[in-house]
């Protein structure tokens, strides 16, 4: 299977676990996976090993893997911290970003513009991705990258989630343009508060991500 392959069939089982298809708790068999997603069982345990280091799932000896839900408590502390690593990014990348960094954010700026001029959520969420990316890169720091990664990796469904949201992804676009006009400007400042503001899920943004896992588990019951 190609990468991409690789990434659309554990996104379908990501999928599944999202809309409520597989409950907490569940068991994921591999061949049956395999049968449903008419795959090999290697990619499908390649899935869920992906699946398993972000939370979404949880892998024992003799028992494979099963669904897990982390509950909005732990969600809230996983934005909470990733709204952290990401200012901090954003300041770094203010005062140490380089000419190819700049090509870069702006190039993955134009991709999710073009993909919410699409209306594509889909797309919109990897081109949102890669923005991000660019922006942990431009901070020159080997370590919060690598952490900024990690946290974003366990945060990807929830994050898809969002954009769920009505006019969720014009407000994420509007927000990126204003990210990336304090960091190519040079203001530390700005792109700290700005970064921080786009990840936290204080208030109403915190409300609607918590009335989607409700409508999830409406769907589970």
């Amino acid at each position: 299977m190609t990468t991409s392959a690789h990434h659309k069939l554990r996104d379908q089982i990501e999928n599944c676990i999202l809309t409520g298809e597989f409950h907490p708790g569940d068991r994921l068999d591999e061949v049956q996976l395999a049968t449903r997603f008419q795959v090999s069982r290697t990619p499908v345990r390649e899935a869920l090993m992906q699946l398993s280091a972000i939370g979404l799932v949880e892998i024992k000896p003799r028992r494979g893997a099963t669904v897990v839900d982390p509950g909005p408590e732990r969600i809230f502390e996983m934005f909470e911290v990733m709204a952290e690593l990401e200012a901090m990014a954003g300041a770094m990348a203010a005062r140490r970003h380089q000419e190819q960094d700049q090509i870069a954010i702006l190039d993955a700026l134009a991709k999710c513009r073009d993909a919410a001029e699409s209306n594509d959520t889909d797309r919109y969420y990897y081109e949102n991705e890669a923005f991000h990316h660019a922006i942990y890169v431009a901070s020159h720091n080997g370590f919060l990258q690598e952490q900024c990664i990690a946290l974003h990796r366990r945060l990807r469904p929830y994050r898809r989630l969002q954009l769920r949201v009505r006019n969720r992804m014009s407000v994420s676009l509007s927000e990126h343009e204003g990210i990336v006009d304090a960091i190519l400007a040079g203001d530390a400042d700005a792109a700290t508060v700005r970064l921080r503001s786009h990840i936290a899920v204080q208030g109403d943004r915190f409300g609607d991500l918590i009335a989607n896992l409700r409508q999830l588990d409406r769907r589970r019951a």
